[in-house]
């Protein structure tokens, strides 16, 4: 008799933070929807940055990211008084080794009350793995167990801190931790769970699935162009595979390495995409930009 399948849980995935009019509950303070944790590093704010911001419940900007806050939180509001806009947008928790904060915008946010934390005696971790750790073990944030770490500027500039900041996601595979930019976003699918990812509207069409952490031998998706994998044979073995969690190992389905195949410049079909795995995926979709 054939081994039984693995039964894994489901994790759902919704970019729904980043609609004008997010579902109620997701936005709702004291409800059962995801609290949200906003993390400012030291690139350039993607134009969504106030919008996040009045979603999440702590704002905590990780030492050079300050200077970004400072510098283009007024410019993405031009109708306002720049003055007013950077007292209204003061961070919770200025966190790292605070080598690249400007000293006047350190004594700024200092005089208006935000918590500055020196952490410059540790320099064996990233500014990012430092807040993340600060968010998840000192903060004490209601429902952390809905708790979504939104963090801006993880993306671009220079490539060691880009690889750094998702190194990061693997160091913390148990946390959902999201990098943004203005042009896409990206998070982990850790190999314990079947992963349900509800497409947005501001999202796609373009999507990859990047083994950084570890080849993966077996892969299967659906919903997607390109699919890896063998697919359903019919849409009862569909529901029965998704409702079941189970992952069908086959001689179809997709291996990805680094120096073979790895999954880029796919296309979102439809708004749900499912993906198992054996091994941690990034997952990255591209966000549209509407004029």
């Amino acid at each position: 008799m054939a081994p039984t399948p693995p039964v894994r849980p489901v994790m759902s995935h919704s970019s729904a933070f980043l609609l004008p009019s997010p579902p109620s509950s997701s936005a709702a303070p004291d409800g059962d929807g995801d609290a949200y944790a906003l993390l400012v590093l030291n690139q350039r704010l993607p134009r969504f940055a106030p919008l996040l911001w009045d979603r999440a419940r702590v704002r905590v900007c990780a030492d050079g990211g300050a200077n970004r806050l400072f510098d283009d939180m007024p410019e993405l509001l031009p109708g306002q008084d720049p003055d007013e806009v950077r007292r209204r947008y003061k961070p919770d928790v200025i966190k790292g080794d605070l080598d690249s904060i400007r000293p006047e915008v350190k004594e700024y946010y200092s005089n208006m009350g935000t918590q500055i934390v020196d952490e410059s005696h540790d320099q064996d971790t990233t500014d990012l793995h430092k807040c993340i750790t600060f968010v998840t073990e000192k903060l004490a944030i209601p429902n952390r167990s809905n708790l979504c770490i939104l963090v801006l500027g993880a993306l671009g500039g220079r490539f060691d801190h880009e690889m750094g900041n998702i190194n990061v996601l693997h160091l913390f595979p148990t946390n959902r931790i999201i990098l943004l930019s203005d042009d896409c976003l990206i998070f982990l699918l850790p190999r314990t769970h079947t992963h349900n990812i509800h497409i947005e509207s501001i999202e796609g069409p373009h999507c990859g699935l990047i083994p950084i952490g570890a080849p993966s031998t077996t892969t299967t998706t659906t919903g997607l162009r390109w699919n890896l994998g063998k697919p359903p044979t019919s849409s009862i073995q569909y529901q029965q595979q998704l409702v079941l969690n189970l992952q069908i190992l086959s001689p179809d389905d997709t291996s990805m390495s680094f120096g073979g195949l790895i999954s880029t410049s796919n296309i979102v079909e439809e708004e749900s995409v499912t993906i198992n795995s054996d091994s941690d995926l990034i997952w990255t979709i591209s966000l549209r930009h509407h004029s």
